[in-house]
């Protein structure tokens, strides 16, 4: 059984409109600290790091798409998941879903690239970093997929 990565944030009063509801671009910062945080403390390997790796390397979104269902207002308690979709050999999809005692908020998929901060470019995962994240794996994804 693959794990699922979580983290638990509480909406605050910067995340909304003067309704008390989740200003959606706000989302997208909680998608951002979520895989910020599977990188730190799920592998082991954050941001800062990986900035120090040769010559400095990021993950930049690729793609990312979002399904809103219900909405969250100030205080509540959000449930963010990320499992790993398919694994590439620079690039990594995730399915995150956001839930708040058990209603659903958002689904989401999104890609990442593991690239070069200098140049740009796609560069393949380092292979530990490869193998830990295909823990994450989702069973129905049983192959990894060339980008």
């Amino acid at each position: 059984m693959s794990e699922v990565f979580t983290i638990r944030r509480q909406v605050e009063f910067n995340h909304c409109d003067p309704a008390g509801i989740v200003f959606y671009p706000r989302y997208f910062e909680m998608i951002s600290a979520l895989v910020e945080r599977f990188f730190a403390d799920g592998m082991c390997f954050g941001w800062a790091e990986m900035g120090r790796t040769d010559g400095g390397m990021g993950t930049p979104m690729g793609d990312i798409h979002v399904r809103f269902q219900n909405p969250s207002r100030l205080e509540d308690w959000l449930d963010l998941s990320l499992a790993v979709k398919r694994l590439g050999r620079a690039s990594v999809s995730f399915d995150i879903t956001c839930v708040c005692k058990s209603q659903a908020r958002f689904n989401c998929e999104a890609t990442v690239v593991y690239a070069s901060l200098v140049g740009a470019k796609a560069a393949p995962w380092p292979d530990a970093l490869r193998a830990d994240m295909i823990r994450y794996l989702t069973p129905s994804e049983t192959q990894q997929t060339p980008l």
